[in-house]
């Protein structure tokens, strides 16, 4: 749990002290958003690869490798002394943290089973949201007193805290040797680099405009995505992403579900931090605490959700009622006035009604994932699942561009928009929860 929390902390710092880098380095709108998808670029393109490593030689050993890692990339991003630097330390940092996503929920799948896993999972969800939660106002403090750098070196004692504690006290555990699929490196080369040109046009299409290049870099994107499926499908249960799991109605949903609610996400908690401070004047102190309840609630409401409310009422109503949740919080935040904005009517209610919905769908979609399958795709059905959340906040920064540079003169005006957007994605998880997800579990056995 402290491991995999790592990658939330660092996540949410990063969001507060993003004015105070931007400003250091003079990067614009575009190195803004960069310094976001550095890190999410390799977290969304190699967490497939990370979960396949974990079931073949262990993910006791490839958690605790990720754990170095992310401590080594930290310390080259505090002693960053360029702007190339830095990128290449988030770079990294994104590598290790794809080692520690799916290693640390298989790791909890293989621990426990039925109620106690559902509870397990509620738990480390809790965590991660209570990292979350203090992440922020910490980091905000360490930004405004000491600055940016200092919020990176706070991540290595933590690294190897949790590295110390896990090679003490976690088991290993990897799927059966005739189970475990040949290392998929074409699969993983073609997505990261097709994700890369895609993610490169996305952010340079609102400064540089529709040009041949960008239009080529676009078109190169889809189309090694495309390759990348085509590789996927002729490999079979070999492939990093066996395509089977796609056959599975719940775990299609799942999927739908977890890109636009993801998608929605990861643009506001990106562009919230940036418009407190940046529009309405707020320290990265004063716009950490503003957002404070939304993983606050988070980590209270987790746990009961995991292990009480998912038995009572199942997967579907939970996913569907909490992504519905989601989109009322948007709309609440589509409100916001183009000025004179007061936190407590304009942005702490929709926070807490975000708070209420992802908390509500966070815990059954992961529990979901893991019972969507069988025990064989346990690894790389979570890694899927966890490639696809970071993809659609990818996704999301990389359109961001559309907002900072679009709505330069007032940023709030963006921000709505930006929140309508957002409704909209959520409103899609409402009903393809209702459509697709099933309570009962299907197997790809």
């Amino acid at each position: 749990m402290l491991g995999s929390s790592l990658a939330f902390v660092v996540g949410s710092i990063i969001n507060v002290a993003l004015p105070q880098m931007q400003q250091e380095f003079e990067a614009g709108a575009t190195g803004a958003q960069w310094i976001v998808n550095a890190y999410l670029l390799p977290l969304g393109a190699l967490v497939l690869l990370g979960g396949a490593l974990g079931d073949k030689y262990g993910r006791r050993r490839i958690f605790l490798a990720g754990l170095v890692i992310f401590a080594v990339a930290c310390v080259l991003c505090a002693v960053a002394w360029s702007f190339p630097v830095l990128l290449l330390g988030r770079v990294l940092e994104g590598v290790g943290a794809a080692m520690l996503a799916p290693t640390s929920l298989a790791i909890l799948a293989d621990g426990f089973s039925g109620r106690e896993r559902g509870a397990a999972i509620g738990t480390w969800t809790a965590a991660s949201a209570a990292a979350g939660a203090a992440a922020p106002l910490l980091g905000g403090v360490i930004v405004d007193v000491a600055g940016w750098r200092w919020a990176f070196v706070l991540m290595v004692p933590l690294s190897l805290i949790a590295l110390v504690v896990a090679f003490r006290s976690v088991r290993e555990s990897r799927a059966d040797a005739e189970e475990s699929a040949p290392l998929d490196w074409v699969g993983a080369i073609l997505s990261g680099v097709g994700l890369f040109a895609l993610i490169w046009a996305l952010i340079a299409l609102p400064d540089r405009g529709p040009t041949g290049v960008v239009w080529g870099a676009l078109g190169l994107g889809i189309l090694l995505l495309g390759a990348f499926v085509l590789v996927e499908h002729r490999l079979g249960d070999a492939a990093m992403t066996p395509l089977v799991l796609f056959t599975i109605r719940t775990f299609s949903g799942l999927s739908i579900l977890t890109f636009f609610l993801y998608a929605a996400l990861g643009g506001l908690m990106v562009l919230l931090p940036y418009v407190l401070i940046e529009e309405i004047g707020y320290s990265a102190t004063g716009a950490g605490a503003a957002i404070l309840p939304f993983p606050l609630l988070m980590f209270l409401l987790s746990r009961f959700v995991g292990g009480t409310l998912s038995e009572r009422f199942g997967t579907r109503t939970l996913l569907t009622v909490g992504s519905s949740l989601v989109a009322a919080g948007f709309l609440l935040l589509s409100a916001v006035p183009p000025m004179d904005v007061s936190y407590w009517r304009h942005i702490l209610p929709g926070l807490v009604v975000l708070a209420c919905g992802m908390a509500t769908s966070v815990t059954p979609l992961t529990t979901a994932v893991l019972n969507s399958v069988g025990q064989r795709y346990t690894g790389v059905a979570s890694g899927v699942n966890n490639a696809i959340s970071r993809i659609g906040g990818l996704v999301a920064t990389g359109l961001l561009g559309l907002v900072l540079i679009g709505s330069a003169d007032n940023l709030l005006e963006g921000f709505a928009a930006a929140a309508w957007v957002g409704a909209g994605l959520a409103l899609l998880s409402a009903v393809t929860a209702f459509l697709l997800v099933r309570d009962t579990a299907e197997s790809a056995d």
